[in-house]
């Protein structure tokens, strides 16, 4: 199998309540540090991403302030440590590490990451990225690999003046010391973790957790950005549980499923949800998002049908989601 490699993600939390995930893989993942526009280069390093060997059933441990817990990774090499933190955690960044423990009981390699507990700010933003922040022709299979086959993540086009907009959510009614936290739960695989973290650092796009789809191999490539609502409902219904204090607001587009899933979140946790924005990406949908929209209107919740990010900004000042200039 070759070298063992611990791959954890981001993680979060709320005080005593943390959760992280990663995967285990039986070679290092291809991770791309230099970015050309050669067409063969690209499609070649975006392959090896999905070249993986995942690690069915590995031992693992998690040390935390004295606490140590065990799991081991599912059939995909998938897996999560949930736990209660003996100790409460600050406000910020916190690393953690997870280690491989082989047939002796020895820790045989490991991997590094980071639990995010925000500050108490007043709202959470959730989004999707592909079709609400980058351009990803979602809707048709075989234009979302071409993008995603013939471009890096420095030459994917973005939406115009999304980021402007995210950073002014992201310091709506607190301070820049102190940013409301984003969650970027996407239908993209696990494959495109360090892919996606790379766009978003060079757009200058607020820092996140991010919660992608199931791991897929090679031969599954044609099937990548294809998920089910159940599961964007669970991991979005999941942070919201942890974070019983903050009010949401969910943003998405129609090329696929997102207005009905947020709609169907709205409906059981109506409290909790202070707006739902839509990217209106494709007109043959603009009825049905109107009507699936309407409601979540209803139930008091502020919603926005938008093309342009501009027009996203504007209408969170008429609510006071966004300071006035």
């Amino acid at each position: 199998m070759g070298q063992i490699n611990v791959k954890v993600y981001d993680g979060y939390g709320h005080t005593h309540n943390l959760v992280v995930f990663g995967h285990v893989f039986g070679s290092r993942p291809a991770v791309q540090h230099q970015f050309t526009n050669r067409l063969l280069v690209n499609i070649i390093h975006l392959l090896k991403l999905f070249f993986v060997q995942p690690v069915p059933r590995a031992n693992l441990r998690l040390h935390w302030r004295g606490q140590v817990m065990e799991t081991r990774s599912e059939d995909d090499g998938f897996f999560k440590f949930e736990w209660q933190s003996a100790q409460e955690v600050s406000a910020g960044w916190h690393p953690v590490t997870v280690e491989y423990i082989d047939e002796n009981g020895r820790s045989a390699a490991s991997g590094d990451g980071m639990i995010y507990v925000p500050h108490s700010t007043q709202y959470v933003f959730i989004s999707d990225i592909d079709d609400t922040v980058m351009v990803s022709y979602s809707a048709t299979k075989f234009r979302r690999l071409k993008e995603l086959l013939t471009r890096n993540p420095h030459t994917r086009q973005q939406f115009e003046k999304v980021a402007d907009w995210y950073r002014q959510l992201a310091y709506a009614h607190t301070a820049e010391a102190t940013p409301n936290p984003f969650f970027y739960v996407s239908s993209s695989e696990w494959n495109l973790f360090d892919y996606l973290q790379e766009f978003f650092v060079f757009n200058k796009l607020p820092k996140g957790i991010f919660l992608l789809n199931q791991v897929k191999r090679w031969f599954q490539l044609f099937q990548t950005g294809k998920t089910k609502h159940a599961g964007k409902i669970l991991r979005i219904v999941r942070i919201i549980e942890v974070f019983p204090r903050q009010q949401f607001v969910l943003i998405g587009d129609n090329s696929q499923h997102d207005p009905d899933i947020y709609t169907t979140i709205a409906a059981k946790h109506p409290e909790k949800i202070f707006a739902i924005y839509i990217r209106n990406i494709n007109a043959d949908q603009e009825a049905h998002t109107r009507k699936t929209l309407a409601l979540a209107s209803d139930v008091g919740i502020h919603t926005c049908l938008f093309k342009y990010s501009d027009e996203a900004a504007a209408h969170g000042r008429t609510i006071g989601l966004i300071d006035q200039f």
